[in-house]
């Protein structure tokens, strides 16, 4: 299994990635180890994620969902907020 998730950063700003282990990755960044967008701007909070069946599939939704304009992934993020809660 493969996700790809958004992260809100304590300065208010989003992150999106993918990883194979979501609760590994979420505390590696809030660890100030995970990608050096974060780093500076722990703590990050897990605010959307997706399952996918392969790294492929993770990557290639990474990628769409980083070309989505704020009010889009923020849209995205509300829409979703009931259904997924946060799980870490």
């Amino acid at each position: 299994m493969a996700y790809t998730y958004i992260l809100k950063c304590a300065d208010g700003t989003y992150y999106i990635g993918w990883t194979n282990n979501l609760e590994n990755r979420i505390n590696t960044h809030n660890q100030g180890k995970g990608a050096k967008y974060t780093r500076g701007r722990i703590p990050v909070k897990l605010v959307y994620w997706e399952e996918h069946e392969n790294r492929s599939l993770a990557q290639k939704r990474e990628m769409a969902l980083r070309k989505l304009s704020r009010q889009e992934k923020e849209n995205l993020i509300n829409k979703y907020s009931n259904i997924r809660k946060n799980i870490f």
